[in-house]
């Protein structure tokens, strides 16, 4: 059993979101650090300060990219030309392109694999640059497939099977020419005027998630399991119903019990098209009768949003983690802050300790 874990989200961007994790624990007497995911490009240069200042160094065991968007993959160009990768560890991605032959017969503008590879490279840059970068200097690159063990913690989604039926759904592969429109007048007002939020006063226990689901990228994300000092440990990249679905299913094969997680990596900076009530349900367990005294819950859900970020995370999100008894925190300090969870280890002397997020006594309407 590991005798400490600290894991540390660090506030990403300027008045966006994203994700930025490093973690270190003990596991069968060896000390391990990983980085998953590094926020945006210049986020990079944060994770190494705050690695050099608090984890003794620049050596990591493992780096991770749960999937292919910016505000995760942009910071880990930095760490793979700045990290020393223990032998061992290595850079852990999925690159749609390794998988062109499997694809070929769902893309009918291409007739040969070398050409379906070259338009996934160009469809997904920020994997093929962190590809580059692992190549050129000696790190080697996994496939955090569904089962990978990646130090002490296990992958429960996404399956080979299903990330490549996520890669033919993308609207970023090039299965066909995509029309060029302009917005115009009519159009702008229509973006606008999606981005206005409604908000509705809600009893204890409603709750009332988007029956939008989140975006096909997002459902690639790599989620990852470990039990550490007797704490169940769930990162959830910016997964969405389905993948969390898809990692509740395989969770009995890793001798996970649900529901009962301790520490619940909110996905998607706490997104309403990311989770619903049937998920948190499956993952935390059912609603409470009332709430509990803030301090006693034995759950912490932790969520990654910047604090400038007037649209994370979402009320309905707040309400249905503390239905379930969550001690919900988020990283509440701006670019360089942080926001830790750790067990059998000192508090920091600069640390901050977070503030529980209050009890929404509204959320979003439908």
């Amino acid at each position: 059993m590991a005798s400490y874990f600290e894991i540390d989200f660090l506030c990403v961007g300027e008045r966006q979101s994203g994700d930025e994790i490093a973690l270190r624990y003990e596991h069968n007497g060896g000390t391990f650090v990983h980085v998953v995911d590094g926020g945006f490009q210049d986020d990079g240069p944060h994770v190494m300060a705050h690695l050099r200042r608090y984890y003794g160094g620049s050596s990591v065991n493992h780096v991770v990219l749960t999937h292919p968007d910016a505000d995760h993959a942009g910071g880990l160009r930095t760490v793979l030309e700045e990290c020393a990768v223990a032998p061992g560890g290595g850079l852990w991605m999925l690159r749609p392109w390794l998988y062109a032959a499997e694809l070929l017969d769902h893309f009918a503008r291409f007739t040969t694999v070398r050409g379906l590879e070259e338009a996934l490279r160009e469809a997904y840059p920020n994997v093929a640059e962190l590809e580059e970068i692992a190549q050129r200097r000696g790190i080697r690159i996994y496939e955090p497939f569904q089962g990978a063990r990646i130090g002490a913690f296990t992958v429960l989604a996404p399956s080979k099977a299903r990330y490549l039926q996520l890669v033919v759904e993308s609207d970023k592969t090039p299965k066909q020419a995509a029309p060029v429109a302009s917005v115009g007048l009519l159009g702008a007002f229509q973006t606008a005027a999606a981005k206005l939020v409604h908000y509705v006063k809600a009893a204890w226990g409603v709750e009332v998630f988007s029956a939008e689901p989140t975006s096909v990228e997002n459902e690639m994300s790599v989620v990852q399991y470990a039990k550490l000092c007797g704490k169940k440990i769930l990162l959830t990249g910016d997964v969405g119903r389905g993948g969390l679905t898809e990692a509740a299913d395989y969770a009995p094969v890793v001798g996970l019990r649900l529901p009962g997680i301790d520490r619940f990596d909110v996905p998607h900076h706490g997104s309403r098209r990311n989770l619903s009530t049937e998920v948190l349900d499956r993952w935390l367990g059912p609603r409470l009768q009332q709430r509990l005294p803030d301090g006693q819950g034995a759950l912490h859900a932790l969520i990654s949003a910047n604090p400038d970020d007037k649209d994370h995370p979402r009320r309905a999100v707040v309400r249905g983690l503390i239905h379930r008894g969550a001690d919900v925190t988020q990283t509440t300090a701006r670019r360089g802050g942080y926001l830790r969870t750790y067990k059998n280890l000192p508090p920091r002397d600069n640390e901050v300790r977070a503030k529980r997020l209050p009890y929404p006594e509204d959320q979003e309407g439908e």
